[in-house]
């Protein structure tokens, strides 16, 4: 079973949890790293469809950028593991 990873914007979800600057560039060097399941400390792949979504629409909606200075934990955005 592939777990997969949501966006929590309201940092409510149970679980451990990991974050993301809203930015395609942070999404690919993430995947590519496989940062998310070393984060999340699942084992084996995740399913980062929702957060590719959730970074393409905050992207196309001028969300992607952030008024806070990137490398703080404001800057990014929650994701969670879901099985």
């Amino acid at each position: 079973m592939v777990g997969r990873v949501v966006v929590d914007g309201r940092r409510r979800l149970p679980g451990r949890g990991a974050w993301l600057h809203p930015d395609p560039d942070c999404l690919a060097k993430a995947e590519r790293r496989r940062a998310f399941p070393r984060a999340l400390r699942a084992p084996g792949a995740l399913d980062v469809r929702e957060v590719r979504e959730y970074v393409a629409h905050a992207t196309h909606h001028g969300a992607g950028t952030s008024p806070a200075p990137r490398g703080t934990k404001e800057a990014g955005r929650p994701v969670m593991s879901q099985p």
